[in-house]
């Protein structure tokens, strides 16, 4: 047995005297200072051999803790026990025995003898405490999952604003296009609407279960997803301008030849071309945007949703490091054909949640579209970020979006924040847990900013109540402000506006307080006209100069919008041009970085009569040797003569070549007369 076994059967320490242990009152019993070695009782625990009569002066720490969390039930049993303990005899140097009698100590556990070991009672109350734990294992977990959203919120002031001095004043502090990474996960929505119970149901096993994947934000890659490899997307940083990062994707060479085959594919008109290239190159992002559409037309709405967040999937797998969802400072320039499939994609997921009923990620979304390119607004989601600020309750949002960009972007001409920041307004007016000043405040703003969206926009009146179904009084009816001379006279580009605004949102007008509210203000506006107001006059001069033509975005807005009302008004320019659903209207300034190769078509330059002798002889070249170099006429007649022998040689060699079978002849033509 080894020198050290043998010191620690003898209770001793390395570097310890033992007169120290009996200055530090390990023996109770001795009452004199005289010292009592006492080697380590063994007896058999739960989990294997607990030793009694402690030696190491540090166990002293672990002891005190030990006694202290004791259950009130076991209290009795250890005082029994230590007192048997005291009143037993100890062998002197010699290994003890338990009551079975079997021998405890051996050279591998006198190497484990290191750590520190308390008595045999915390050990079973250690155990107590896990089976409890176990029991009530399910009902911790939902408890968690049901109080998710109030640890993302802890998480999101810890990590992403920690330039803030406190969490509490973050609402006006924050960049008006700041995205929560909690608010882009649509299930966190569904949870508040329903509960973690009936979201998650029994997909919490199967996550466990499931293969590591790489973390997203945008969406949650499934299991029924094809593996994910490197697609040939990556992300550059340009430039940085003001504290503005300047990105772009970029296509490699590989994915660049995917690439041309699905432009062939999608002038083949055949949706299975662009199946068999998606087998190939399941992450192919245009492929994936395309097919989509194929699949929504099909009324498979759950596989064109699938196919978009796949493409979302493969696009933020290539994202710079540096590049950031939430900080609103980074952008991509959509005249760029690589960075237009982002926009895109984004674009149709948002959509789908809003018909999905998530409303709040929806808006998330598009305040992140929005952040990209906020100056140019390629998508136009100006036109919809209103209608998701009232389905999500946002309206605090809204009304300081239009406060903040009223100045610079003139919000209140655009049909849409024209109507529905009043309605904003009115919606705060309503809620009883705001102060009775503000409630005030906000009706008063609402009643002024409604008025002067009716004045501006009269046309929009009469499309509305039609839309929800509403009756207007005789006056109203009857007046030629808001009647039909205000739907003819209006320019198209504004017809187009207020008919993607009205097919929109005028399921939020319905609300019998809403519409009171608004039939009292439409009759204090028909004062106004009366009484001929300047501002009458001056809003439809404003009218006639400002709504001449509509801009290249708003036209790509409404066709992937796709709102009947607003689509039947657009000009015959745009309706006349083949739209694509990967690239709908590509802006005129384009920058290409890279060229499809013109393909070579040799049957453009052939006549009829050769292109059918080709579909039977594949061989057959009328032009034969055709040179390109400017010959001359001479040499050209040549040509033809020769082209000429050519298609009359073949001529002969396909007629010698036709051969007619005859029928088989029947030597008795009558036959026996028996059938079988």
């Amino acid at each position: 047995m080894s020198r050290r076994a043998l010191r620690r059967l003898r209770g001793e320490q390395r570097g310890q005297e033992e007169p120290g242990l009996g200055e530090l009152g390990l023996d109770p019993g001795s009452e004199t200072g005289q010292e009592e070695i006492r080697p380590p009782v063994v007896g058999k625990g739960p989990r294997g051999p607990v030793r009694t009569g402690v030696s190491n002066r540090f166990e002293l720490i672990l002891a005190d803790e030990s006694e202290d969390e004791l259950l009130p039930g076991e209290e009795q049993a250890d005082a029994q026990l230590s007192k048997q303990n005291r009143g037993g005899k100890k062998q002197e140097g010699g290994v003890p025995e338990d009551t079975n009698g079997d021998w405890q100590r051996n050279g591998e556990e006198a190497e484990q003898d290191q750590m520190p070991v308390m008595s045999n009672k915390p050990r079973k109350k250690k155990k107590k405490r896990k089976t409890k734990k176990a029991s009530t294992g399910e009902t911790l977990e939902d408890n968690d999952l049901e109080d998710i959203d109030s640890l993302l919120e802890k998480i999101e002031d810890t990590n992403e604003l920690s330039q803030q001095p406190q969490s509490g004043v973050i609402t006006d502090s924050r960049p008006l296009l700041y995205v929560e990474h909690r608010n882009l996960n649509p299930e966190n929505e569904l949870k508040r609407y329903f509960g973690a119970r009936a979201v998650l149901g029994d997909q919490r096993p199967r996550q466990r279960q499931r293969q590591y994947v790489r973390s997203t934000w945008l969406t949650a890659p499934k299991n029924t997803w094809p593996r994910y490899s490197k697609t040939g997307i990556t992300m550059q940083l340009l430039d940085t301008r003001r504290g503005v990062q300047h990105f772009t994707f970029e296509h490699h060479r590989e994915y660049q030849q995917v690439q041309f085959k699905f432009l062939d594919a999608v002038e083949s008109m055949d949706p299975n071309n662009i199946v068999l290239l998606l087998q190939m190159n399941p992450y192919h992002v245009d492929s994936l945007l395309q097919l989509s559409d194929v699949c929504r037309m099909q009324e498979d709405q759950e596989m064109a949703r699938d196919l978009i967040e796949r493409a979302l999937y493969s696009l933020e797998c290539a994202f710079h490091p540096v590049f950031s969802l939430t900080s609103g400072s980074c952008r991509l320039d959509y005249r760029r054909p690589e960075n237009r499939a982002f926009f895109l994609a984004l674009f149709k997921h948002l959509m789908f949640l809003e018909k999905r009923g998530c409303p709040r990620t929806a808006l998330e979304f598009c305040k992140l579209i929005l952040s990209l390119d906020p100056e140019n607004d390629p998508l136009c989601v100006l036109l919809l970020i209103d209608f998701l600020c009232l389905r999500a309750r946002e309206y605090t949002f809204l009304t300081r979006m239009f406060q903040e960009w009223e100045s610079h972007r003139n919000l209140s001409q655009l049909p849409n924040f024209a109507f529905s920041v009043p309605l904003a307004y009115f919606f705060l007016s309503q809620q009883e847990e705001r102060p009775e000043l503000e409630r005030s405040q906000a009706r008063e703003r609402a009643a002024r900013l409604i008025q002067l969206a009716l004045v501006m926009f009269p046309s929009v009146l009469m499309p509305l109540l039609d839309h929800c179904s509403v009756q207007p009084d005789s006056r109203v009816g009857s007046h030629s402000f808001f009647g039909l001379n205000a739907q003819i006279s209006q320019l198209p580009a504004l017809n187009q506006l207020t008919s993607l605004y009205v097919g929109r949102t005028h399921t939020l007008w319905k609300d019998p307080a809403v519409m009171a509210w608004l039939e009292t203000n439409v009759h204090e506006v028909l004062r106004m006209v009366d009484t001929r107001d300047p501002l009458v006059e001056e809003s439809e001069h404003k009218r006639k100069m400002r709504y001449q033509s509509a801009p290249r975005n708003i036209y790509r807005h409404i066709i992937l919008s796709e709102m009947k009302e607003a689509t039947a008004a657009l000009p015959l320019e745009v309706t006349s041009q083949p739209v694509m659903g990967f690239d709908p209207l590509p802006p005129l300034d384009s920058i290409i970085s890279y060229t499809r190769p013109e393909r070579t078509n040799q049957a453009s330059y052939e006549s009829t009569l050769s292109l059918f002798f080709r579909s039977l002889l594949p061989n057959f070249n009328l032009q034969g040797d055709v040179r390109h170099d400017g010959d001359n006429e001479a040499g050209a007649g040549q040509e033809l003569n020769q082209g000429v022998n050519r298609l009359m040689a073949a001529m002969r060699d396909m007629l010698a070549n036709i051969q007619f079978q005859e029928p088989p002849r029947d030597d008795n033509p009558e036959g026996d007369g028996d059938w079988d």
